[in-house]
């Protein structure tokens, strides 16, 4: 008993020490910056800190915090606060503290994002994701494309379509996709979820059973079977870059396109999700096995295991019940497809 209490506080202190690792700044860093269009909060980060997923460190954020942050707008400045001995940031006024008029009806489109929000809003407004069920691994939607105007093959924008299980409660925006390719699970080889190909946008034109719908953005070719799903409203991305609160252990399932390896700025899908605990805005580190292979003597074949190599940084936007879909932010060396991903 007295070992594995031992133990367990020796676990405990390394987890502590991590933790109260000491911040460290970037050489020479700034005493301020003054936000401007295009900046993200891991950009910010990452003028004033060597490991910029310890923003919410450096702004001494609390977990309530971290979920619901204090926007950021383009002009506000962001302060160096040195005077107690560590560093922390502070917003200071916008340099132009004329009274203005301003319209406050659409802030949205300034607000300061925590990644590159051109790179990841496909990724947030559109299907990625249609989860384990009983139609060749793919739930079965209620709504689907069972007609076609004058009974055309493939529509395009502005042709009509008509589709069942449209509710009685009207929803005009929707998104048309079809399954995609599968995913599957590194570690046990079973499908988890199909990746959701998105095909294009339709508007309700007329309830109904069948519903009448008019192709407002034909991305792909549109045909009867296609499925439909309600838009999502847009929202802004105000999570914050921050280290996982528990033990994170996936591996890289696919590189989002269908391509056989990634970067910097590829997104990547993880074989763990909202039900492991994933949450938006976790950094993780992914690592790689390597093998040391020669010949011995008898010039036969030797691999030799060495310890794992850190090469890159992926940020968590998007989760699923099992999936959880991640943008690669820094990176030394190509992603590839079962590599780990876990606490960095």
């Amino acid at each position: 008993m007295v070992r594995i209490i031992s133990a367990l506080f020796l676990a405990v202190s390394a987890v502590c020490a991590s933790a109260a690792e000491p911040l460290a700044l970037v050489n020479n860093p700034p005493d301020r910056h003054v936000v401007v269009k295009g900046d993200t909060l891991w950009g910010i980060s990452g003028k004033f800190l060597k490991q910029p997923w310890r923003w919410p460190e450096v702004w001494r954020m609390n977990k309530e915090q971290i979920k619901n942050p204090h926007l950021i707008y383009p002009g506000d400045v962001v302060w160096l606060d040195m005077s107690d001995g560590s560093p922390r940031l502070r917003l200071g006024k916008p340099l132009n503290s004329r009274v203005q008029p301003q319209v406050y009806s659409s802030p949205v489109q300034q607000v300061i994002p925590s990644i590159p929000a051109n790179i990841i809003e496909p990724f947030i407004s559109q299907p990625l994701i249609i989860e384990a069920g009983t139609e060749g691994d793919a739930e079965i939607p209620a709504v689907r494309i069972v007609a076609t105007q004058e009974d055309r093959v493939l529509l395009g924008n502005g042709d009509t379509a008509f589709a069942t299980g449209i509710p009685d409660v009207s929803i005009e925006k929707w998104q048309v996709y079809r399954p995609g390719k599968p995913l599957k699970d590194p570690e046990t080889g079973a499908v988890v979820a199909h990746e959701a190909f998105f095909l294009g946008n339709a508007q309700l034109v007329q309830p109904g059973e069948p519903a009448t719908l008019r192709i407002t953005r034909a991305k792909e070719e549109i045909t009867r079977g296609d499925w439909l799903k309600p838009a999502p409203e847009p929202t802004i991305v105000a999570y914050v870059p921050h280290r996982p609160n528990q033990e994170v252990n996936a591996r890289v399932m696919s590189i989002y396109g269908g391509v056989n390896e990634g970067g910097t700025n590829s997104v990547v899908a993880l074989n763990r999700g909202a039900s492991d605990g994933i949450e938006n805005g976790y950094v993780v580190a992914l690592y790689r096995k390597r093998v040391s292979v020669d010949l011995d003597e008898r010039l036969r074949r030797v691999e030799t295991p060495i310890p794992e190599e850190r090469y890159a940084l992926a940020f968590v936007f998007r989760t699923f019940a099992h999936v959880s879909y991640a943008l690669v932010m820094e990176s030394s060396k190509s992603v590839v497809v079962g590599d780990s991903a876990r606490n960095p």
